[in-house]
């Protein structure tokens, strides 16, 4: 634990000036990003009597070991700044809301030739019209289903429009007259868009123009005795009012803005968000955060604008922002959502009348998203600190372990072993630090040399980093035996380790493997807790502990104990425990299956440069089998499209290097298949294998 006046500036350092600070730990992470009017007052608020401040800001001051601050000329600027780094860095405490589901929207794809609306959810795209978003996947179809009638846009996959286009037949709604059919040329590239258009138009709320000239159409069709299409209009009419009628109108009509409610307790707080467009209610969404600071309600509005709007521009962001406390000062933040939106945004508190009601509405489902959310035991702060709090006492530890590590091995019978690595901060998944191994100093199957050889090559480059950034002083890497060879298989599969110059000296963003835990935890029993022990041992490091969960009777093993620690099962540290455990197994097994799924599915031409799928696939078809292949001549090879005498050349070598397997067998009748295929091979598409059933006799010995 840090004192805070160990790295206090001094007096008269720092500037009274807007500008954003920066909070970093003993390995030189950044923990807090914040951002002040006058940097010189906001910064002494950390540095004072430490029984003074609230217990996460005395937490973070004493984590903390250096702070450091960037001018800038405006609070406008503070505020992008503060929102980039929050962004770029993910300090740990500071205000992060957590969207406890990943809401649908309802998409139109504008940057297609022929625009398709979808149901999408994650991360925007550029070019796509979004709308939502909606507390239900259902919910849109069931509107889109009403609006096909009337607006028959593209809503079809890729491959499905691609196929009918060929065949020159539309699919189902291309028949029943909810699809204008562009794959077959019913309409136009041009007329399509502009269907699309409209579309946009009447979800963005503007539905008056439509209905007046349906309505108008209708009229118009019943005085000349069309009565057919009059009735056909008639029940497009309905279908539109049916599916504006499942958005209330809440406010008067044409009125777009976003209104934001905040509950709160002293440990966290809820965020509750309702997007109007045109009067009615368009979606809503929800986010919980962990108090980590005395924060007063404007400031934590402050924080769920940036979140809301930091990725959005244009009409995204609505011409009014209703929220229950401004924040102080508002006009650096109206400022920037109005440059945001390219226009003029109104950010206030709403007093009376419809607004107001709507406001109390929101407020209502803020408070009970924050009970149910009380309700979760895994994210429950109180119960997550309790949790390590447990695990700290039956382990002996100085004290509470925020950040734990699980590794875990998986093969299948010796085949295709490889090595998981998890991390959890603060009782959480931090799913970006996740890394993977392949097990490369031997082959075989051994548990113990395995988890041996995964804790070294993890906290060997941890120290390489360490000495790389100075914090050795001595120039000798601690446990490297002089004159030793690197270790060739530190880069985990897939995820090749950069050269440390490569690695920027002062970014406090965490480094693959350059910041330690406080424990290490294995999945097994007490020779895997000893091997990952004596790796540890041999490389010098003595102030990271070591546990192992064995599965059967979930008990935790130390190193040198010859009986395990045995947690209550009602423990929340022994669940914590379990948790972590069973999380570093789904993904230790997860990539166990794709490398054998992507051995399985091998090929000799993999192996030919500049090879890529589509020539693959031109030479299979050819000669329909990789058998006949191997057997054609440079000649023959040259004469399918795409291939020249260089790479027919290549392909030569490269087929006569691999060695031919064996005749596949049908494990259910034992017969031998058509020798004219290979093993692993199949007409029409290299690289697929052909099943055998093996691997799923086999999974019954995956671990």
């Amino acid at each position: 634990m840090a004192d805070p006046s160990s790295y206090r500036p001094r007096p008269g350092e720092i500037p009274d000036s807007p500008g954003v600070y920066r909070f970093r730990d003993e390995h030189r992470r950044v923990i807090y990003v914040g951002k002040a009017k006058s940097l010189r007052q906001r910064l002494a608020n950390y540095f004072q009597d430490l029984a003074g401040l609230h217990p996460r800001t005395r937490s973070m001051v004493t984590t903390a070991a250096s702070v450091e601050w960037t001018v800038v000329s405006t609070e406008v600027e503070a505020l992008q700044l503060e929102y980039s780094w929050i962004k770029e860095f993910d300090p740990r405490f500071n205000v992060k809301y957590r969207d406890d589901k990943s809401y649908p929207y309802l998409a139109v794809t504008m940057n297609e030739d022929f625009p398709r609306v979808q149901v999408m959810r994650g991360h925007k795209k550029k070019g796509v019209r979004y709308f939502g978003p909606y507390a239900h996947a259902w919910a849109i179809r069931d509107t889109v289903d009403l609006m096909l009638r009337v607006f028959p846009v593209r809503t079809c996959s890729a491959g499905v429009f691609k196929n009918a286009a060929r065949t020159g037949r539309p699919c189902l709604l291309g028949y029943i007259g909810k699809c204008s059919a562009p794959c077959v040329e019913r309409i136009s590239a041009e007329d399509h868009r502009e269907l699309a258009e409209e579309f946009c138009d009447f979800m963005a709320g503007r539905t008056g123009t439509y209905l007046r000239r349906l309505e108008r159409q209708m009229a118009d069709a019943a005085e000349e005795m069309e009565y057919e299409r009059a009735a056909r209009l008639r029940d497009d009419i309905g279908a539109l009012k049916k599916a504006m009628e499942k958005n209330a109108v809440v406010l008067a009509d044409a009125t777009d803005a976003d209104l934001i409610a905040v509950a709160e307790d002293e440990l966290e707080a809820a965020v509750q968000i309702f997007h109007v467009r045109g009067g009615r209610v368009r979606g809503q969404r929800g986010w919980v955060t962990d108090k980590v600071e005395e924060i007063t309600t404007g400031a934590l509005v402050e924080h769920a604008l940036q979140q809301l709007y930091g990725e959005e521009t244009g009409d995204a962001v609505p011409r009014e922002v209703l929220v229950p406390a401004l924040p102080d000062p508002v006009e650096p933040v109206q400022e920037w959502l109005t440059g945001r939106r390219g226009s003029n945004v109104s950010l206030r508190v709403p007093q009376r009348g419809d607004k107001k009601a709507l406001m109390e509405t929101v407020e209502r489902n803020a408070q009970q998203a924050l009970v149910l959310h009380k309700t979760k035991r895994a994210s429950d702060l109180t119960t997550r600190s309790r949790a390590l709090e447990e695990i700290s006492d039956a382990l002996e530890l100085d004290s509470a372990p925020l950040r734990i590590e699980c590794y875990d091995i998986s093969h299948l019978q010796g085949d295709d072993v490889v090595a998981s690595m998890v991390v959890f901060e603060d009782g959480l998944a931090r799913k970006s630090e996740y890394r993977r191994f392949q097990i490369k100093g031997f082959a075989g199957q051994d548990d113990v040399r395995s988890m041996h050889e995964v804790i070294t090559r993890r906290f060997r480059r941890y120290l390489a980093e360490k000495e790389r950034t100075g914090e050795w002083t001595d120039g000798e890497e601690p446990g490297a035996e002089p004159g030793a060879q690197a270790d060739p298989g530190t880069a985990a599969a897939g995820l090749a380790e950069p050269p440390a110059s490569t690695l920027t000296e002062d970014d406090g963003r965490p480094k693959r493997f350059a910041y330690p835990p406080q424990l290490v935890v294995v999945d097994g029993g007490a020779p895997q807790v000893a091997a990952a022990q004596r790796a540890l041992d041999e490389l010098g490091i003595d102030d990271i502990a070591v546990c192992g969960l064995a599965k059967r009777l979930e008990e935790v093993w130390l190193p040198g104990d010859d009986d395990p620690v045995v947690l209550p099962r009602t423990s929340e540290g022994l669940y914590l425990l379990q948790r972590i455990r069973d999380e570093a197994h789904r993904f230790a097994i997860t990539y166990q299956r794709a490398k054998r799924a992507k051995r399985f599915r091998s090929s000799p031409l993999d192996d030919v440069p500049g090879l890529g799928d589509t020539r693959k696939q031109a030479l299979i078809k050819h000669f329909g089998s990789l058998k006949r292949l191997r057997s054609a001549t440079i000649e023959q090879i040259c004469d399918v499209p795409g291939i020249g005498r260089k790479t027919a050349e290549t392909i030569v070598a490269a087929l006569a290097q691999a060695v031919p397997g064996g005749p596949a067998v049908n494990t259910a009748t034992g017969e031998i298949m058509d020798d004219t295929e290979e093993p692993g091979q199949q007409t029409g598409s290299p690289g697929e294998p052909v099943s055998t059933g093996a691997p799923d006799e086999r999974r019954g010995q995956e671990r």
